[in-house]
């Protein structure tokens, strides 16, 4: 029954990824604590396989769909964000851990909302945006890696990809169509996924036989379907249409932010 379940709720996450381009782990880890009753160190590793066949399966259907990507033009921003990226997420999470946790869930929270709100607006009456990809290669990888090591940061902290950062970045930065830029998000959050999943696999986290058959198994296989569906959705939807569902997204995963940092307090104030 828990393996149905599981296969059930991850087929509208897996849409998430081949819709807009996420890996979906920030809507995920809720379900796998609240729902399958999960604790945190069981559920981080367990998300962090479910969102590699997310973003794989997304990334194939999405490369389908839209075969002709660009990636001569777009290898060195590209590049930029995953060397930032995958080397802040190990050299940054120590300086992070200095600020405290609820200022930090505070910033981010705010900065999510307020690129959803610029999304929003864009997607409904399109805003001025950078074309970073005019301009030389040398300032196209330096921006990428400056943005890769602040959205690598995030990543680290939150325990998610970051492709809710990467997108707008894309978008509003280097001036890339939102269908690109969510594929090209996908290939950037791989390397990231892919370098946690190989460090909580030498910890021996994933040994458990029935994580992967009740787990990760059948939420790997909704996801699949999901990414399938998301990816054909995301061939028919216009790209400004993209645009205000990825900032409704985001605002939603700010507001969900809010609500968690509150309930948490909660309880830790019911136990004084």
């Amino acid at each position: 029954m828990e393996a149905l379940l599981a296969l059930v709720v991850a087929i509208p996450i897996g849409v998430l990824g081949g819709l807009i381009g996420l890996g979906g782990a920030e809507f995920r880890l809720p379900v796998l604590v609240g729902i399958f009753k999960r604790s945190a160190r069981e559920a981080v590793p367990i998300n962090l396989a479910i969102s590699l066949i997310t973003l794989l399966s997304s990334l194939i259907i999405r490369l389908r769909v839209l075969p002709d990507f660009p990636y001569v033009s777009l290898l060195v921003p590209v590049g930029g964000l995953i060397f930032g990226g995958m080397v802040f997420a190990f050299i940054g999470a120590g300086w992070i851990s200095q600020i405290p946790v609820h200022r930090l869930e505070a910033l981010i929270r705010y900065f999510l909302i307020m690129i959803g709100i610029l999304l929003l607006i864009e997607g409904l009456f399109s805003l001025p945006v950078g074309h970073l990809l005019r301009y030389s290669l040398w300032l196209q990888g330096i921006v990428g890696i400056i943005c890769g090591a602040m959205i690598g940061i995030v990543s680290s902290t939150l325990g998610v990809a970051g492709g809710e950062l990467i997108i707008p970045t894309l978008i509003f930065i280097y001036g890339i169509d939102v269908k690109l830029a969510g594929t090209a998000s996908l290939m950037i959050s791989l390397p990231t996924v892919a370098t946690g999943i190989f460090r909580y696999f030498r910890k021996g986290l994933y040994r458990e036989r029935k994580e992967w058959t009740t787990m990760i198994a059948p939420m790997g296989a909704g996801s699949v379907a999901g990414a399938i569906l998301g990816g054909i959705l995301m061939g028919m939807i216009p790209g400004q249409w993209l645009k205000v569902i990825l900032g409704l997204v985001l605002i939603i995963s700010a507001l969900r932010m809010f609500v968690n940092h509150h309930q948490s307090q909660n309880k830790t104030a019911g136990k004084v």
